[in-house]
């Protein structure tokens, strides 16, 4: 409704009075009038004492007022009177110019006190129109935001979560470094009163430092005893019988399977053989997740865990251990995707921000409890035992686990979403309205359909997928890159792991800090910042400085924690429902191939060249990082008919641009909070104070 004004004057003095609601002449009116709603629907807002002066714009008290510093407006019922504006445009004109860097030093000594409610307010209808955008934000409102079911689901993924990372990082405390020795027991035949050092001495050449050789032993000899003392040994060869491990405290798979001389690369193949089952399980999971949903991934994810995370204490050979952590790997993955999809769409805002990090700060607890039961466990078949142990409890989530109901809704099943959602209304003990339950309907469109081909033929989502990807490569080539690099400097396996574990807690922690105050987007992009600051310190600092590349590198694995925990949820939100699973498996792909890619280089090139990638793929990815849009205060989209492009009408609203009515609403707290924005922004414009009408 486009209201006018006559020429009936509204100030002191004029003889005019306030316009009565529904009296609208033909004049046109650059402010327009709004409903009179109740009492207990109104903002108090402060207006100062009238002053003595030449005329200017007045706001009218409603009937039965009394003027008070504390005035109730509802829904900015201004009454201006536009005849007399036009006839004193000169005057104000000349009053601001006059006073306009009086009023801008006071405003700006004084730091504006109503900017920090203005910014609220902002926020608060940022949040509003952000479920006006997505209508299923207001089911889940309708639901409880963040309820006891909510709370339970965040609860849910802790456990997953520090067994994924116990099973993910176990790998890493099974190759214990031992000293082996090639097994010279033939001489035991004409020597059996001989001690370990004589049979050492006897049998196994020295180096040039005066060390025994470890991939060398003398050739057997049918002399007796006196014989070889006397003329010695001098045909040598390759170890013929296996090898001890006289110094050896723990039973690890280096002294089960002997995985020393030519087959010490073996350990490499197995760290390279996990990251394949991640680049595989990442598409095959990413696919299972959006085609079946997110309940039976996890389950399935989980029951993986069970299975290849207790089956590897049981194995016989190498090549077996291979093919379970093989499976543990696509496990990990495949739980990475599906829990990172449900929590995305089960919650909304800050709420999400807050479970995703928290679901990464007990990822890092799992690195932490790892390293404390691999200290303490004397054979590497007891690590797997415990840990398949703890993971056995899983098993319960069969009942308790609910399914995503944006992802139902997507996929045509109505009546499982509806029900889902009232259960768990139950649970929070609220009730969905009729209307708003009714507002659950089938997509307009058939999205089963959708495939992993949308990635090429959308062209925003192919930019996201290319734009994450490139810094999922960065971020995974480079953590393994400085993981790789202090192993080097001879940092035990244990000191690798828990002080940045408890590190990246930290780093997690400050991302909602981050995350509140300048978004998705401009997190990343501080956090990859971040990163080439650390990059290009270790490029330069000299090689001598041992305990100064160790803390670089410890900061280094800490601002990449950060990227990690911004990067799930940036991507997740940045992806439809119907494909959001596979985007995310496309993103961990390209997270396996930087890690094969570093275990592959790392060991083939001088050790600056690492890193010198490291800095130039981290500064790549900080300049693509700015391609994408801002996701914070906006709503999720469902299917492929819905622009990606985020709808940043609200998002980028100022104070200055708080005066446009283009964004009605029925919403009564909406309006109430946009007439304080407008009111403010009036006594703003117009430095004088508004008086009380005649």
């Amino acid at each position: 409704m486009e209201p006018s004004c006559g020429g009936n004057s509204l100030h002191k003095g004029t003889g005019g009075r306030g316009l009565p609601f529904g009296s609208f002449p033909d004049l046109p009116c650059p402010w327009r009038l709004r409903p009179v709603v109740p009492r207990s629907r109104m903002l108090p807002l402060t207006i100062p004492s009238p002053p003595q002066g030449p005329p200017h714009p007045i706001v009218t008290l409603l009937p039965g007022h009394q003027w008070n510093s504390k005035v109730l407006l509802p829904r900015v019922w201004l009454g201006l009177d536009c005849g007399q504006m036009a006839g004193e445009e000169n005057v104000k004109e000349e009053l601001r110019s006059q006073d306009a860097s009086s009023n801008l030093s006071q405003h700006e000594a004084a730091g504006h006190p109503h900017s920090w409610s203005l910014e609220m307010l902002l926020h608060r209808l940022r949040t509003d129109h952000t479920k006006q955008d997505d209508k299923f934000a207001n089911l889940l409102d309708a639901v409880g935001e963040f309820g006891t079911f909510q709370r339970r689901l965040v609860a849910l993924t802790f456990i997953p979560s520090i067994m994924s990372a116990f099973f993910m990082f176990a790998g890493y405390f099974v190759f214990t470094a031992q000293k082996p020795y090639c097994n010279t027991s033939w001489i035991l035949a004409v020597g059996p009163n001989l001690s370990e050092a004589e049979q050492l001495n006897l049998t196994i050449p020295r180096g040039p430092n005066g060390n025994f050789l470890m991939c060398l032993m003398y050739l057997p000899v049918p002399w007796n005893l006196d014989s070889i003392i006397h003329f010695g040994l001098n045909d040598t060869d390759k170890c013929q019988d296996g090898w001890i491990y006289p110094d050896a405290k723990k039973r690890s798979l280096i002294n089960e399977f002997d995985l020393v001389c030519d087959a010490e690369t073996k350990k490499d193949t197995a760290h390279i053989m996990f990251m394949a089952g991640i680049l595989i399980g990442s598409l095959i999971f990413g696919l299972i997740t959006d085609k079946m949903g997110r309940y039976p991934a996890i389950l399935l994810s989980l029951l993986g865990l069970i299975i290849f995370g207790f089956g590897t204490a049981f194995v016989n050979s190498f090549h077996l251990y291979l093919l379970f952590r093989f499976g543990i790997s696509q496990s990990v993955v495949g739980y990475s995707i599906s829990s990172i999809s449900l929590a995305t769409e089960w919650l909304v805002g800050e709420h999400r921000a807050h479970a995703i990090i928290l679901e990464h700060c007990f990822f890092a607890v799992g690195a932490m409890l790892l390293t404390g039961i691999a200290y303490s466990l004397p054979h590497w078949r007891l690590l797997f035992l415990v840990g398949g142990a703890l993971a056995v409890p899983l098993i319960s989530y069969i009942w308790i686990l609910p399914e995503s109901p944006r992802w139902l809704m997507m996929k045509g099943k109505v009546k499982e979403a509806k029900q889902m959602l009232c259960y768990a209304a139950s649970v929070n003990k609220k009730t969905i309205p009729s209307n708003l339950l009714d507002e659950v309907q089938l997509p307009r469109k058939k999205v089963t359909q959708a495939s992993v081909l949308d990635f090429c033929k959308n062209r925003q989502l192919c930019k996201v997928i290319l734009v994450m990807s490139c810094v999922w490569f960065t971020v995974s080539y480079t953590y393994f890159t400085l993981s790789l690099r202090m192993r080097e400097l001879g940092v035990s396996v244990h000191f690798r792991h828990v002080v940045p574990s408890m590190m990246e807690v930290s780093a997690r922690l400050c991302c909602i800090f981050l995350l509140q105050q300048i978004g998705r987007k401009w997190s990343l992009a501080v956090t990859l910042l971040q990163t080439i600051i650390w990059c290009l310190l270790l490029l330069f600092l000299p090689e001598g400085l041992k305990s100064m590349t160790i803390l670089v590198l410890t900061l280094g694995e800490f601002s990449l924690a950060a990227t990690v925990t911004v990067f799930f949820l940036y991507t997740a939100e940045l992806l439809p429902t119907v494909l959001r699973a596979t985007g995310l498996g496309l993103v961990f792909l390209a997270s396996a191939t930087g890690a094969i890619l570093s275990l592959t280089i790392i060991n083939q090139t001088p050790s600056f060249l690492p890193i010198f990638l490291c800095c130039v793929l981290a500064i790549v990815a900080f300049s693509l990082s700015f391609l994408l849009p801002e996701t914070g205060d906006q709503p999720l989209f469902d299917s492929l008919d819905h622009s990606p492009q985020m709808r940043n009408k609200v998002k980028d609203m100022t104070p200055e641009d708080t005066s446009s009515d283009d964004m009605s609403s029925d919403d009564m707290s909406e309006e109430a909070a946009k007439n304080v924005i407008l009111n403010a922004q009036i006594l703003r414009l117009f430095p004088y104070p508004v008086s009380k009408p005649a």
